[in-house]
Parts: C-alpha cells; sequence; structure tokens
C-alpha cells in the first residue's frame, strides 16, 4: 500500500476519522509534529487530556511498557492518545520492534497510537514495512515551492495573521525551506502585527531585517544572470544575515549552475529557449530538489542564463564553487567573504573569455 500524503492525514484527523495506528515517516519533522498535535486536538477533549495522553520517546520504552502503554484503557473518554517518538533509537531486530509489529495486527480500538521514525539514511531509519502495511502510514517529505508557500500562508492564519501573496514569497526567499526557522518567523510576526489586516512585503523587510532583492535567493539568481559586480554588491549585505554561511552561499550555487548546465547542452542541441525552458521544468518536477524556489520561475531563468554561458564556462564555474566549498570546510580560520569574493572575481573573469 502507497504511503499516504500529509494532506490526506490532515483532513482525516480534522474530520475526527483516527487510525488506531498512524505510522509518521520522513525528513519533514515540522510537519509530522503538526499532525500529532491536529490528533491531539481532534481525538481528546481538553478535560480528559492529562488521563488519556502519554508523549514517550523510544528510547525510554522497554516491550513490557510498550503493550502497558498502548493497552491501558481510556479514562472517562471515548479513547486516549499515545505518542511514541524516535523509533530510529530502536535496534533493528529488538524486542520493541517485534512487539509493536505483532501489536499493528490487532492493535486497541480505543487507543490512537502516533509513531514517529525519524529519516536519515541508514538501515534503523528505513520505514518498517510491517508497519507501513498495518497503519495509516505518511512518508512526509520536504514541501516543493508550490506547496511551501501555502504552508506558510495557512500556518500564519493558524496563528492569527495574514499576509500578502508578496509577503509569503519575500519571507521564503530571506528564510529559505527550513519549516522550524519559518514558523519562528511567523510567530515573531504575529507578536508584532497583531492587529494587523494584512502584512505586507514592507513589513517583512522591516521586522526580519532584510530588504525585497537583497536575500540569499537575490544573489544566487544574480551570479546565475552572470552579473558578477552586482553579486559583488550584494556579498556583504547577504553574508552577515541570520543563517547564511559561506559555505550555505556556495552550496547553493550548485544546483543552479547544474540546472544552466543542463539548459545549455540542450540550447547546443538546437532547441529554442522556450523549449530548453519547459525541458527544464519538466527535470525540475521529476527530481523535485529541495531549497529551490519557484520550479517555473527558476526553468525560466535558467533558461535564459544558458545564453549567457558557454558550456566550458559552466563547467569552470562548478569546480570553483567546488575548491571553494573545499576551502571553506577545511579550515576554522575566519575569512570566508575573501574566499567567496575570490569565487566570484574567478567566475567574472571566466565570462569575459570568448
Amino acid at each position: 500500500m502507497a504511503a499516504l500524503s500529509f494532506n490526506s492525514l490532515f483532513k482525516s484527523a480534522s474530520n475526527g476519522d483516527f487510525a488506531p495506528v498512524i505510522y509518521l515517516t520522513g525528513d519533514e519533522d515540522v510537519l509530522k509534529d503538526q499532525l500529532v498535535d491536529l490528533n491531539i486536538e481532534k481525538a481528546l477533549d481538553p478535560s480528559a487530556r492529562d488521563f488519556n495522553l502519554d508523549v514517550r520517546s523510544a528510547a525510554d520504552l522497554d516491550a513490557e511498557a510498550l503493550i502497558a502503554l498502548v493497552d491501558t484503557p481510556p479514562m472517562l473518554a471515548e479513547r486516549r492518545v499515545v505518542v511514541v517518538k524516535s523509533l530510529e533509537q530502536w535496534r533493528k531486530n529488538s524486542k520493541q520492534w517485534k512487539t509493536l509489529r505483532t501489536y499493528s495486527e490487532n492493535p486497541s480500538p480505543s487507543t490512537v497510537l502516533l509513531l514517529l521514525h525519524r529519516a536519515g539514511g541508514g538501515y534503523k531509519d528505513k520505514p518498517d514495512p510491517t508497519l507501513g502495511k498495518n497503519s495509516a502510514h505518511g512518508n512526509i517529505s520536504k514541501l516543493d515551492p508550490k506547496r511551501l508557500a501555502g504552508w506558510i500562508s495557512n500556518r500564519a492564519k493558524a496563528i492569527g495573521i495574514s499576509l500578502s501573496e508578496e509577503a509569503v514569497s519575500h519571507l521564503s526567499d530571506v528564510v529559505g525551506p527550513d519549516l522550524a526557522l519559518l514558523l519562528t518567523e511567523l510567530k515573531k510576526l504575529a507578536a508584532c502585527c497583531p492587529n494587523q489586516e494584512e502584512i505586507s512585503r514592507d513589513d517583512i523587510s522591516r521586522l526580519v531585517g532584510v530588504n525585497h532583492g537583497e536575500t540569499l535567493a537575490d544573489w544566487t539568481a544574480v551570479v546565475a544572470e552572470g552579473n558578477i559586480p552586482r553579486a559583488l554588491e550584494l556579498l556583504d549585505v547577504v553574508l552577515p544575515q541570520t543563517g547564511v554561511t559561506g559555505v550555505r552561499l556556495v552550496a547553493s550555487l550548485g544546483p543552479v549552475f547544474l540546472g544552466i548546465k543542463f539548459a545549455r547542452t540542450c540550447l547546443d542541441a538546437g532547441h529554442s529557449t522556450r523549449q530548453v525552458e519547459s525541458k527544464v521544468l519538466s527535470l525540475l518536477k521529476s527530481l523535485r530538489p529541495w531549497g529551490i524556489g519557484s520550479w517555473s520561475v527558476e526553468a525560466k531563468r535558467w533558461a535564459l542564463a544558458a545564453n549567457r554561458w558557454t558550456s566550458t564556462q559552466i563547467d569552470n564555474a562548478l569546480l570553483a564553487a567546488y575548491e571553494t566549498d573545499r576551502a571553506l570546510k577545511s579550515t576554522t580560520v575566519t575569512g570566508e567573504r575573501g574566499k567567496i569574493l575570490n569565487m566570484l572575481l574567478d567566475i567574472g573573469t571566466e565570462l569575459e573569455k570568448k
């Protein structure tokens, strides 16, 4: 059975449709926590919550304690909720896993068991197939740009504020796709603008401290366009911003240069710029890269930028970014601005070549 989407699980909980076992895997922990909070809110009356809610870490549970939790009947309520976090902490063939798999085949009808399994890459982090089959299994992945904008708008409304479309876009550009950081900024906005009808892009610039046109995304865009003089100007504006490091700056260029390289290859094969844009957009939809802005905007930008770069120039820019990344990571000595400055100058020199 295919894993359920976040939207499907959110709708079920909102409608009071609770599966006895809800198994949440994937790499977006903020969304998993959001689903947990919603299930608790909808499944339990606040007056009975203290008696019928248990939130535990897997590391603190042995098999016997696990069974005691899920088999305890609700007190003065229709159901109880048990949340077990960090299942990846259990050994692969531990008794806890075996007990949980057995329970999932015949779960208690009066218990809603929410299981959180963090993604990582090792064998412990892979979804358990038995639980996947015997539960409402959601693989909660990172949001694409369109869904990210919707999430920002919806979370803003949930905490009592409204953002204009331009404000949502600017906040996403400033903070990036990190949902935890975005939620923190939204809470700050709610505290600063409690009675404002709609928060504008200028409000975001004033309160977050980053102007429109001066974000990490803007810096990456001007480098992609080959506008190295503007990239040099923006460097001293963007690098000091909260959450921005030299490594993050350079890392943001990797997928952009690769995208332009793909577009340049399509141009060299005889395709028009419009055809190249369509091919790049199809590639982005297929790969679903995380951390890229609006796919349609990026596809158009990369297709146009490919006319500015030769294939050799892009290869040399990628090499310069790779070497700068290594240099930034191989020393604890400050001076990341100088390393990025040298990279930009090297790329600018390369672009001047005929």
